[in-house]
């Protein structure tokens, strides 16, 4: 006797895989939710460039007070944050000789205008070779509340996210951790264990409950599961690095952190806050460190001696710096 298809199973295969190419498929599944990893799905090839951040490591590039990385994970290509004036991204893509028209989907790390300013140019830009060229952006629940103040809206996603969405491109939001593609997760509002406190804006948001101090509620981190271990990718860290691991441990428990990139918005913190950070950071076995933006270049050098890495493993950032998981840090020659 023949097996009886499901009639459901089917139909639901065949739209799967009728979707146009610019409708991006984690749209429709809106993600795992967070909790402890089901699978021993991993990474085994990724490659991060740095495309905006504060230092220029070698003659080519622009440096800026913003953040912007290419993620190339197993043939999928992500943008994180886009740099802090419309043009620094493309350009420094120009620069480098990286290719963005086929970069689809884009991940926000949170409102702040040195990571989200470049998004509606490289949008515009890219589309005219490739229309599904950043057409998906990620972000977390918070990004688009009200930042009021003096001199009206401080929130720049608010207008943004009607530019965007007007181009054809389409916002997925959540309010958890998501699992984006096999071995990618997106933390979503990160749960603040520790009072790490790592914000300068002085600023309120407008919550669905009341107007209360502006914590960067949906700041969020980019965590991949590799199989050198879990990869962290920040924008700026502002729930705290270490809040930050802790919650990727809640999905991930037994992987070490191979590396961290990005900013951890440490340039300010008192040497006792980075000596317990860097104390954290063996306890969580972090091997590399490549700290861009708002690190601080004298952050990365206490938290490499605190936490045991070396001159090779803990890294300054700088514009076209990468991190591979054969050669771990590639960093300019300004940085080396």
């Amino acid at each position: 006797m023949k097996p009886r298809l499901d009639f459901m199973a089917i139909v639901t295969t065949i739209l799967l895989f009728c979707l146009p190419a610019t409708v991006p498929r984690p749209a429709l599944a809106r993600g795992r939710a967070q909790g402890a990893a089901t699978s021993a799905t991993q990474v085994h090839t990724l490659k991060i460039t740095v495309l905006s951040t504060m230092v220029v490591g070698s003659p080519t590039g622009l440096g800026e007070w913003g953040f912007s990385a290419l993620v190339e994970a197993d043939g999928r290509r992500i943008l994180l944050d886009t740099g802090a004036h419309p043009e620094t991204v493309l350009q420094n893509a120009r620069d480098l000789n990286v290719d963005l028209s086929d970069v689809r989907e884009v991940v926000l790390t949170h409102n702040h205008s040195d990571h989200v300013s470049g998004l509606l140019t490289l949008r515009r830009e890219m589309m005219k070779k490739n229309p599904a060229a950043m057409s998906a952006v990620y972000v977390a629940r918070g990004i688009f509340y009200s930042r009021p103040s003096a001199d009206g809206e401080d929130n720049p996603m608010i207008a943004i996210r009607k530019e965007y969405e007007a181009t054809g491109g389409k916002i997925l939001e959540y309010a958890e951790g998501t699992e984006i593609f096999p071995g990618a997760w997106l933390s979503g509002p990160v749960p603040r264990k520790y009072p790490e406190r790592n914000w300068s804006v002085s600023g309120k948001v407008q919550t669905p409950n009341s107007l209360v101090e502006d914590t960067i509620p949906e700041d969020q981190s980019f965590v991949l599961n590799t199989t050198q271990g879990l990869v962290v990718v920040t924008g700026c860290g502002h729930a705290g690095i270490i809040n930050i691991l802790t919650s990727a441990r809640t999905r991930f428990p037994t992987y070490p952190v191979y590396a961290i990139v990005g900013g951890l918005h440490l340039f300010a913190a008192s040497d006792e806050q980075l000596d317990w950070t860097g104390d954290e950071f063996r306890q969580f076995k972090v091997a590399n460190l490549l700290g861009a933006h708002c690190t601080g270049i004298e952050a990365v050098y206490r938290l490499r001696q605190r936490a045991g890495l070396t001159r090779k493993s803990a890294v300054v950032g700088t514009v076209g710096s990468t991190l591979t998981l054969d050669k771990g840090i590639v960093p300019g020659v300004l940085a080396q």
